[in-house]
């Protein structure tokens, strides 16, 4: 399908509207618009079949080490080997443009018994797609997986960051170019996509555009087992923990509450304590956030601006309202190990008290008694997000570590718990152990992105290439 500069201008406004036709569409609407893997069964041996995927691993010495979101690819890749597909995979590694796959490749393929050679230098900044890529492709034998460098290398790649709807009226150049990138990758590389990089919420063209020119698409296997199973699980949490520096997630908080089956929010780090302020504040009082509420950090991660605080006073508000608890920091410790119950004007918190651990167990007690997980006939699932201070070094590591302890509790009481990637997802390996737990997810964005206010980009993605073909 041919992608022209005004097609991809309404193609990428729909996703960055969040599907505006339809902004109330569920989950479930975007997972049954979008085919599965096995609805492209009948490609005969030797088709071309891109696929996206969750390159963004550190392999460590062993296959095993490291590389979870290489190993969860198997199943869609040899589902491709097996039926003589020539696979293309691509995606990014971290985010600087100098990062290699060549480590990744080599992992893919001791994972998968077969040679994946790595494709560098295979398009430039115009998104024209180098003929040798395109020859590499023709070339390669039914069941052959190769893999593309680093899609973030090229500025392109990441052109569509940080815009808005409105940004696309004065793109005609970025789009162009864009659009040259989808015409190209259908014409010299493939024209079936499908998407196995569930961690990739980003909207990198890889994701969100290369797809507008493709005749088929569909979801990898790990990927619509994540979005069936566990992520819809978690659409009806009872308790949510929500910690981390970014207020964003307030967004996703919301919108999760709206929901109306969350009985009691735990909330800690700075979106913890912008809580609290809510809190505090719409009961008539005032609380310090120190140094978060101070202009000067305002394009600091970790500011808190009046308008999130005044969205706190919200979600305190309908909480209320719905019979939502709320266990929120009674204390924090400073960067020289002080406990404090408020913080001075310049001051930071770099990891709960201990007077907040207490609270927090006080509060999962009840919540157990109060909800019986242990009843066969009473499902609960708890969902766990990010971390309680600077938890990579072990003097502020304190916070977290105890209350990782508490997910086991809530696990040996019969709450099926859930916990977002990231560094809630390693403080739970670090600590606990995943087999300790119901699930961990290899990607905490796209998990709020999906329990959210927002669809994942890549959904809406791939429902608009789907509805097209």
């Amino acid at each position: 399908m041919t992608v022209t500069t005004d097609s991809l201008r309404t193609w990428c406004k729909t996703i960055l509207s969040g599907d505006a036709e339809n902004s109330s569409r569920a989950l479930a609407d975007y997972l049954g618009a979008i085919p599965k893997l096995d609805s492209l069964a009948d490609l005969p041996a030797g088709t071309s079949v891109l696929v996206r995927g969750d390159v963004d691993a550190k392999p460590g010495k062993d296959v095993g080490d490291g590389d979870i979101r290489l190993r969860s690819m198997k199943e869609t890749l040899q589902f491709g080997i097996e039926r003589g597909w020539k696979q293309i995979v691509f995606g990014h590694r971290g985010r600087e443009k100098d990062e290699t796959l060549a480590k990744v490749a080599k992992r893919i393929g001791q994972i998968l018994g077969s040679d994946v050679p790595l494709v560098a230098d295979w398009m430039d900044e115009s998104g024209t797609v180098s003929d040798d890529l395109r020859t590499k492709v023709e070339n390669a034998a039914p069941g052959a997986v190769l893999m593309l460098e680093n899609t973030r290398q090229y500025d392109l790649e990441r052109v569509l960051w940080k815009k808005s709807p409105d940004d696309f009226d004065g793109m005609d150049d970025e789009l162009g170019r864009l659009a040259t990138l989808a015409n190209e990758m259908a014409a010299k590389v493939a024209t079936v996509y499908v998407n196995e990089a569930f961690s990739a919420g980003s909207l990198d063209a890889s994701s969100v555009v290369i797809p507008a020119a493709m005749e088929r698409v569909a979801l990898g296997s790990y990927v619509a087992s994540e979005f069936s199973g566990p992520v819809n699980e978690c659409l009806d949490a009872q308790m949510v923990v929500f910690s981390g520096i970014k207020t964003d997630k307030l967004d996703d908080l919301e919108a999760i509450m709206s929901r109306g089956k969350v009985k009691l929010v735990l909330g800690a780090g700075v979106l913890g304590m912008a809580l609290k302020k809510g809190f505090v504040e719409s009961h008539g009082g005032s609380f310090s956030l120190g140094a978060a509420e101070n202009p000067e950090y305002s394009d600091a991660p970790f500011y808190v601006s009046p308008d999130r605080v005044e969205q706190a006073k919200r979600i305190i508000a309908d909480g209320k309202d719905n019979g939502v608890k709320f266990a929120l920091p009674v204390d924090v410790m400073l960067e020289q190990g002080e406990i404090v119950t408020e913080l001075g004007p310049d001051q930071a918190q770099f990891d709960i008290g201990p007077s907040s651990s207490e609270l927090y167990e006080e509060q999962i007690a009840e919540f157990i008694e109060d909800t019986q997980p242990g009843d066969p006939n009473n499902r609960v699932v708890v969902f766990y997000n990010g971390v309680f201070g600077k938890f990579e070094e072990e003097k502020f590591a304190g916070g977290t570590k105890r209350f990782i302890t508490q997910l086991d509790v809530l696990q040996q009481a019969g709450a099926d718990v859930y916990v977002g990637g990231g560094e809630g997802g390693k403080a739970v390996e670090k600590y606990l152990g995943a087999d300790k737990i119901a699930h961990l997810f290899t990607a905490g964005g796209t998990v709020l992105n999906a329990l959210g206010s927002e669809p994942v980009p890549y959904l809406v993605a791939l429902r608009l290439a789907a509805s097209r073909s």
